[in-house]
């Protein structure tokens, strides 16, 4: 096996941390008080994915089933979700947003995107701009198989 160069030991454990930092940094600025992070998460993979069951949502989120349970009832309580039959398989209930809860997670993403897009704007000038997307477009080669 071919030895792993430093750089590319650096680049991988730098490029870990500041996307660590910046995730973290973007879940903060839509942070609702009144939903903890796994509610909050929960409601984005709902939003994201569509109609599921507790336990794909679990198994997505790397949680228990039980846990999931939890999340969802309180965020059924914030009348965030509904459950309804599957129509598939009566024995199980699908999860999807209400209109409240759609409209809780497109407002959050539409803070966060206006958040980076401002700090690009302010942090940023356009060369450093233009080097952040030709970063990304190598980037993106991590993400393919």
């Amino acid at each position: 096996m071919d030895e792993i160069s430093e750089s590319a030991v650096r680049a991988a454990r730098d490029l870990r941390v500041v996307f660590s930092r910046l995730r973290r940094r973007i879940r903060e600025i839509a942070q609702d008080a009144d939903l903890s992070p796994s509610q909050e998460s929960a409601l984005t993979l709902v939003g994201k994915h569509g109609a599921a069951t507790a336990s794909a949502l679990a198994s997505a989120e790397g949680v228990r089933p039980q846990s999931m349970a939890t999340t969802l009832a309180a965020l059924e309580q914030h009348g965030l979700i509904r459950r309804a039959p599957d129509p598939d398989d009566g024995r199980r209930q699908l999860v999807t947003l209400t209109d409240s809860g759609r409209a809780r997670v497109e407002g959050n993403r539409q803070v966060r995107e206006e958040w980076l897009a401002r700090a690009f704007q302010d942090r940023f000038d356009d060369a450093e701009r233009e080097t952040v997307l030709e970063a990304l477009q190598l980037l993106e080669r991590l993400s393919r198989p």
